[in-house]
């Protein structure tokens, strides 16, 4: 398993991921447009202008996608997906650590942050095992509102060695 630089090529499967309007716009909030064009997608995953991964597997396939940049002081990291095949078998574990450790080092920050529905409360329970916790958004944000804010604090949760396993 590895993460690396998301690669254009991989951008009809990650669509693929998405076949309804509810799954798209849990996955990257409600102006996510449905139905979607490449052109738009591309748009509104701000493939261009945030670092985005790619999860992959030791036999190249593609494993999830994920986005982290510095928001609110804190390593953020957004649009978390698992490709369906593949949920339920801790690939998201591994793609929100590699992630944070990746945000941590390259912002210089001790404590990450994410947004999740109260809806998806499979990711939630995910967060909540790699040590994020609900906490207020720190900027007035009414675009957000809706959604639950979590962070991890320096040295815990998602950047603790003892949860690497």
């Amino acid at each position: 398993m590895d993460i690396q630089p998301f690669d254009d090529d991989w951008l009809p499967e990650l669509m693929s991921w998405f076949p309804d309007r509810e799954s798209c716009q849990v996955w990257g909030g409600p102006e996510f447009r449905f139905p979607f064009t490449e052109v738009n997608f591309r748009e509104d995953v701000k493939l261009g202008s945030l670092p985005s991964w790619a999860l992959v597997r030791d036999d190249g396939t593609l494993a999830g996608f994920g986005q982290c940049y510095l928001r609110a002081g804190r390593c953020h990291v957004g649009r978390l997906a698992i490709a369906p095949a593949f949920r339920g078998h801790g690939f998201g574990s591994t793609l929100v650590r590699e992630l944070c450790r990746w945000g941590r080092a390259e912002f210089a920050v001790e404590s990450c942050s994410l947004f999740v529905m109260p809806s998806n409360l499979q990711a939630k329970r995910l967060y909540e095992r790699l040590g994020f916790t609900q906490a207020p958004y720190p900027e007035p944000s009414p675009e957000l509102d809706g959604f639950i804010y979590m962070v991890t604090s320096g040295g815990t949760g998602v950047i603790t060695q003892q949860n690497q396993g």
